[in-house]
């Protein structure tokens, strides 16, 4: 499969726009014969809102209105895309990412770790399991931004089966170590392929980095963002790769699986519960 990466800049509240936009870059993306384009976190709707109210304003069910418009273009050009919107469900808002492909979605995923910033600090927390979802032979699972910065979330994609796991984000200055080091150790270590594809830009007084990457089941960067400036990044996906996880590199002499290795009896204070406060509880005291 032949990959896109969409790193673009998005208008706050102007859904009908920015779905514009995206459709554009998909047109431009399947001519270039990539299967799966990929866009930034909340890319239909913006990030920086100061309320809950004023988010649920740009709020969606899923499926709604805009997968419906991402699947007619996916059905026209015979494609397959993920992106960052802000879903409804009742009175709750989550930050989610969406697979479309041409007959509607395929599989959502709501941002399970929130910081305290932009729309995260209002929205619920994910409650739902981590999950991988097929598209043209390929197991994608998804992530959200912050959830980059906890290698459980990745690791969990893996041991379910993806071969590829994207990180739609909107990270904000503050974040050059995570984009430039931790996407490369997050394919790294779990022998994926993966995409964090940012945005750029500005938002009610927020600015945005860019540096998306794609990188390679050995942690090699495939693609990666030149600056701050719009940008799209192609990489080719070869499940072959991400699903040999006994890596030889000197037969008989140096071999490992990072998979196989592993010793979960000892991982237990990695899931005990805690009671420490996070600065979203501290703040809605």
């Amino acid at each position: 499969m032949k990959i896109a990466g969409i790193q673009m800049d998005v208008a706050l509240g102007k859904v009908d726009a920015n779905l514009d936009r995206m459709v554009g870059f998909l047109e431009q993306t399947t001519a270039n014969g990539a299967s799966l384009t990929i866009f930034p976190e909340c890319a239909v709707t913006g990030y920086c809102y100061d309320t809950l109210d004023s988010a649920k304003s740009y709020a969606e069910s899923i499926p709604g209105p805009a997968t419906e418009r991402m699947a007619a273009a996916c059905a026209e050009h015979c494609c397959y895309t993920v992106f960052g919107m802000l879903e409804r469900d009742s009175d709750r808002v989550f930050n989610a990412a969406v697979l479309v492909g041409p007959s509607g979605v395929i599989g959502s995923y709501r941002k399970v770790h929130l910081p305290y910033l932009g729309v995260d600090m209002h929205t619920t927390p994910g409650d739902r399991p981590f999950a991988v979802h097929e598209a043209d032979g390929v197991n994608i699972g998804m992530n959200i931004c912050y959830d980059a910065a906890f290698p459980e979330a990745a690791r969990c994609l893996a041991l379910l089966g993806a071969d590829l796991i994207v990180l739609p984000t909107n990270w904000p200055p503050g974040a050059e170590c995570m984009a430039n080091n931790s996407i490369a150790s997050r394919a790294m270590e779990n022998a994926v392929y993966y995409a964090a594809i940012n945005r750029v830009g500005t938002e009610a007084g927020f600015s945005f980095i860019g540096l998306s990457s794609i990188c390679a089941p050995n942690g090699k960067v495939l693609a990666a963002a030149r600056g701050t400036d719009e940008e799209i990044l192609y990489a080719e996906i070869d499940v072959t790769l991400s699903r040999r996880k006994h890596i030889i590199r000197v037969p008989d002499r140096h071999e490992i699986d990072r998979f196989a290795d592993r010793r979960p009896e000892m991982y237990g204070p990695i899931v005990e519960p805690h009671n420490l406060e996070t600065p979203r509880s501290v703040h809605q005291k």
